[in-house]
């Protein structure tokens, strides 16, 4: 440690006690071994859940319907564990301790999987050509495995995005616009990571094996922690602001216990500690704000508030920085629901995309096939070019128009990216009436594969790309610029969880719709074999929720107000 550092008490580096640290910490320097990391971090993810349909079916013996509502049900899992890693974050160890904890969980479950796929005895036994009947001990041991990644998931996906943010000073103008930059970066890198994955991971698990294909992700998140503490020197730490949920529910307790209380007229009037400083550790005080008003008679002082020597009593009294938080919590919540349905397109990449490219022509050339999950490397392609496009070129262009710094402001960024989705299902459905149309021409109902080319769902996936650059980073820099300083992390999780319910949504429609559409002997939407459903029906259905979503989207945009910011941290 320099001389010149100035610590707090849990060890945290504070750069505004001693400006010098500002030098040596944070910025780009601390973040390209952040970026790094989620590179890695990324190609172990989608390195092991790419195939997992393919893997549920073929090792696990569970058919299309089971097998991807198998698959939705662990996407849907690893985005609501972050909702323990935030907690966890926010009140208790901070961003940096809780990506170190939960890391090792992380590669403790992947090497379990590995080894459930590789090692006789727990690898599915009973094997030939094309399938394997496991016995239930082996099942068990796949889906702890499975589950175990899913925690180790939790603690770093709310806290990693948000822990790159912090290495800027939001303070300084400069480093304040670079922090936009991050998240475009940070995307990127991510989607290296799952561009890399796809390509080499999915070859390795159909050719030479599931042993190799869990074992290569198990190394490379191996690394991803190596480059994580390889950093720790130049990271800027945010210390723990307490409990969270607990100021939440005082908010609401102390306005309750006033509901008679009349709010006064002058909001200058409201209950606000004196300091220049929010009481709230980490954060600055908020703008008073007009909306929800009700909660503001938790600020509203009597003299019941002081518990002795003139010590206020927080269950009946709160600041209006501590009203605001939970306002901003409330008002984000639309846009949190509004991301569901976009979630709910997003997860067919990784199964009813699959499941229809499976019915296809797989040939690239004469003597060499892809497989069908290889075709999400296109999303990851589209993802790094409009990336790119879009930090270095969208944005310079848009600012000409818009006189924002950013090109868009964020919520016009995720509205863009919701109108493109309804393209992509539409694309989709488009495609599959196409296929449908050769089948019955041709009387193919029984034919594995159709003579149309894989390639023909290209633009689909494409077009799910290009909505991810829109929509899932506005989201993740929206949800950190709007979250109470205090409950970043947790914002940032409750970002992620619209992914859970999107996949969890994606399994309750195709349970309804199977249910529904299975009457009369009839084979369904979905059945195992695609050629004799209407998948195209499905897509379109997606396709109406996606409209009805947009339009929703922007009735709740128009009346939202962005979060203002006063004073200093404490």
């Amino acid at each position: 440690m320099e001389e010149s550092d100035v610590y707090t008490e849990d060890g945290t580096v504070d750069i505004h006690k001693n400006p010098a640290n500002k030098k040596t910490t944070g910025n780009w320097k601390a973040c390209r071994f952040i970026l790094v990391n989620v590179c890695c971090e990324r190609f172990a993810y989608y390195g092991m859940s790419k195939n997992l349909v393919d893997y549920l079916k073929s090792r696990l013996n569970q058919g299309n319907a089971t097998a991807a509502n198998n698959v939705t049900n662990w996407f849907g899992t690893c985005y609501i564990t972050p909702l323990i890693g935030a907690f966890l974050a926010d009140a208790y160890l901070g961003r940096y301790w809780t990506i170190a904890t939960f890391v090792f969980i992380y590669v403790f479950g992947l090497t379990l999987l590995t080894l459930s796929a590789s090692v006789p005895g727990l690898k599915p036994g009973n094997c030939n050509s094309d399938t394997c009947h496991p016995s239930s001990d082996q099942t068990a041991v796949f889906f702890v495995a499975l589950y175990m990644i899913a925690l180790g998931i939790g603690g770093i996906e709310p806290c990693v995005s948000s822990f790159g943010a912090d290495q800027f000073d939001e303070n300084d103008e400069a480093e304040k616009l670079k922090k936009s930059s991050f998240f475009n970066w940070f995307y990127f890198s991510a989607n290296v990571g799952a561009f890399v994955a796809t390509t080499v991971i999915s070859w390795i698990q159909m050719n030479i094996g599931w042993g190799w294909g869990f074992g290569v992700p198990t190394v490379a998140m191996v690394i991803a922690v190596m480059f994580f503490f390889s950093g720790s020197r130049y990271y800027r730490l945010q210390r723990p602001q307490g409990n969270p949920l607990t100021r939440i529910f005082q908010v609401i307790v102390a306005a309750l216990r006033k509901m008679s209380v009349e709010v006064p007229e002058d909001r200058s009037q409201l209950f606000e500690i004196a300091d220049d400083a929010s009481n709230i550790t980490g954060s600055r005080k908020l703008e008073h704000t007009d909306n929800l008003k009700f909660f503001d008679k938790a600020a509203v002082e009597s003299q019941s508030d002081s518990i002795n020597d003139g010590e206020v009593n927080p269950w009946r009294l709160c600041s209006v920085t501590k009203v605001e938080e939970l306002k901003c919590i409330i008002t984000l919540l639309p846009f949190w629901a509004s991301g569901i349905v976009f979630a709910t397109v997003y997860s067919q990449l990784n199964t009813l995309f699959v499941l229809q490219g499976n019915t296809m022509d797989q040939h690239m050339g004469k003597h060499f096939e892809i497989s069908s999950e290889s075709l999400s490397l296109f999303t990851t392609v589209s993802v790094l070019f409009c990336t790119l496009l879009y930090d270095q070129f969208i944005v310079p262009f848009a600012r000409k128009f818009t006189r924002q710094e950013r090109g868009f402001t964020q919520i016009q960024r995720m509205g863009i990216g919701l109108l493109i989705s309804i393209f992509a299902m539409i694309t989709a459905g488009v495609l599959e009436v196409v296929r449908l149309d050769y089948v019955k021409t041709h009387n193919a109902y029984d034919a594995k594969k159709i003579p149309i080319s894989i390639f023909w769902q290209i633009p689909q996936y494409l077009l799910v790309g290009c909505v991810e650059v829109f929509t899932f980073i506005g989201q993740l820099e929206f949800f950190y610029d709007q979250a109470p300083e205090a409950m970043i992390s947790l914002c940032s999780a409750l970002s992620l969880t619209t992914k859970a319910l999107g996949n969890y949504l994606s399994t309750v429609l195709v349970t309804v719709v199977m249910k529904m559409t299975k009457k009369k002997g009839k084979p369904g939407w979905i059945p195992d074999n695609l050629n004799r459903g209407h998948l195209d029906y499905f897509f379109y259905l997606l396709a109406a929720l996606s409209f009805l979503n947009f339009l929703v989207y922007l009735w709740i945009s128009k009346r939202y107000k962005y979060k203002k910011a006063i004073g200093r941290a404490h």
